[in-house]
């Protein structure tokens, strides 16, 4: 009885927690299809569904270049995020030595440290570089900045990976990097997953460095671009929430795609660092 009530209660207590995740979500749904004119409660589904809401925030907000900037530095970020993180998390995991051991716990300081507070000179050493408005500034900041948790996450992974599939493949002849990317590799998807993720939705979603460093029409990121045209039709409420959802769609399509390898590789050991 007591293990029955118990099983009520937790689940009466995960669907508060997920309706309270879902309501944001459910208002920005309803919201967006919703024409200027519809003044009923923001909780009801709309009395006429107006999918011109999007239309609109797309082409006002000039979110279809946004849009490319954004999978542009996204995409290449991710690639060096993962493949770098990898590949210095390999031997901070199998070679266990002082200097490592200082390595990885530098990685791990790094990751408390918030880049606000050394925007002023990152912001003069990108302008010398002649970096304002470019792609590859802001791509070289976000890997920076992101290596730090890739390498965390990849290292504590590899740690869990039995070593006997090494010493198997280089009785076979087979060098270093070529059992990296042969025999470990392959088997981090749970954590390159994780990886993907969490890289992804916080490059996808910065404003930080795309305010400071993609000042131009051209380069501007959804953010940016979405910022500006907040301020402008803050009082057309369905075109806000309409630019918002679609700029939120990318994030929450990766998740779905790569939910199953997250929790795995959260719960493979991820986190033992």
């Amino acid at each position: 009885m007591m293990k029955s009530r118990s099983r009520w209660v937790y689940m009466l207590l995960m669907l508060l927690i997920g309706a309270f995740h879902i309501l944001p979500f459910y208002l920005l749904f309803t919201t967006s299809f919703k024409p200027i004119d519809d003044l009923s409660s923001k909780w009801v589904l709309p009395e006429t569904w107006n999918p011109d809401n999007f239309k609109n925030a797309w082409e006002q907000a000039n979110m279809g270049s946004a849009f490319i900037n954004n999978l542009v530095i996204t995409a290449i970020s991710l690639v060096f995020v993962v493949i770098l993180g990898a590949l210095a998390g390999y031997p901070l995991a199998r070679v266990q030595t002082r200097l490592n051991k200082w390595v990885y716990n530098l990685f791990v300081s790094a990751m408390v440290v918030p880049p606000l507070t050394i925007l002023v000179p990152l912001y003069k050493l990108v302008a010398d570089l002649g970096g304002m408005n470019t792609y590859w500034a802001v791509i070289l900041l976000h890997v920076t900045f992101q290596l730090p948790l890739s390498i965390f996450l990849f290292t504590g992974f590899i740690q869990t990976i039995p070593r006997e599939l090494e010493e198997a493949a280089m009785v076979d002849g087979a060098s270093r990097l070529g059992l990296f990317f042969r025999i470990i590799f392959p088997l981090l998807k749970p954590i390159t997953a994780t990886v993907m993720i969490l890289t992804g939705i916080g490059v996808w979603n910065d404003y930080q460095f795309s305010v400071f460093f993609l000042q131009s029409s051209e380069s501007q990121t959804l953010t940016v671009a979405l910022s500006t045209f907040f301020s402008q039709y803050v009082s057309n409420v369905g075109w806000v929430a309409a630019g918002s959802l679609l700029s939120a769609l990318p994030p929450i399509v990766l998740f779905l795609f790569l939910q199953k390898y997250f929790i795995r590789g959260l719960a493979s050991g991820a986190v033992k660092g």
